[in-house]
C-alpha cells in the first residue's frame, strides 16, 4: 500500500537520495524543520518502508569492471527458481527485472571483460533465448523517485 508522502517527506527523500549519509541536522536545515522533527520523519520512512537502505555508489571502471551490458533474457516456462539460484550466486549481475512483452528479464551485468561478459551471458542463455547490448555511457544514471508532478498525477 502507497504511504501518503507530502512535500516534507518528497524534500527529505531527494536529499537522502543525494547523500545517504547527511547528519540529521543537516538534513533538518535544508527541509527547514528541527533535527528531531527531521529524525522522526526519516525514522517513519523507514518504518513504513519507504527508505528501504543506504548503500554506497560504486565506479566500475574503478573498480575493475570495464564492460556494462544490458541483457535480455527470453525465458520459457514457469519454473524460475533455478534462475534465481543463479542470480544469487552471480554477483557480476547487478539487477534484474522481471518484465512484460517478448523478453522475460532484463538484466544489468558488469564484467571485468569481454570474456567474462560472454562467460555470463552464455550461463544466462542455458535459461533461454539472450539479446545483450553493450552500454556505451550513462546518459542518465540511476535516480530514485522524485515527487511526482501535480499534472501528471491528475491523469
Amino acid at each position: 500500500m502507497a504511504e501518503n508522502l507530502d512535500a516534507t517527506d518528497w524534500a527529505i527523500l531527494d536529499e537522502l537520495q543525494r547523500d545517504g549519509r547527511i547528519a540529521f541536522t543537516e538534513l533538518a536545515r535544508r527541509v527547514n524543520l528541527s533535527a528531531s522533527a527531521t529524525t522522526e520523519r526519516v525514522r517513519r520512512l523507514e518504518a513504513a518502508g519507504v527508505v528501504t537502505g543506504y548503500r554506497a555508489e560504486v565506479d566500475l571502471e574503478r573498480a575493475g569492471y570495464v564492460a556494462l551490458a544490458v541483457v535480455r533474457l527470453k525465458y520459457p516456462g514457469s519454473r524460475h527458481k533455478p534462475l534465481h539460484r543463479m542470480l544469487d550466486e552471480r554477483p557480476e549481475i547487478l539487477e534484474c527485472l522481471r518484465t512484460t512483452g517478448d523478453d522475460c528479464y532484463v538484466l544489468k551485468v558488469a564484467a571485468t571483460s569481454m570474456a567474462h561478459l560472454e562467460e555470463i551471458v552464455d550461463a544466462l542463455a542455458e535459461f533461454g533465448s539472450t539479446t545483450t547490448n553493450l552500454v556505451f555511457s550513462r546518459t542518465l544514471p540511476l535516480r530514485g523517485p522524485r515527487e511526482p508532478r501535480a499534472d501528471l498525477t491528475a491523469r
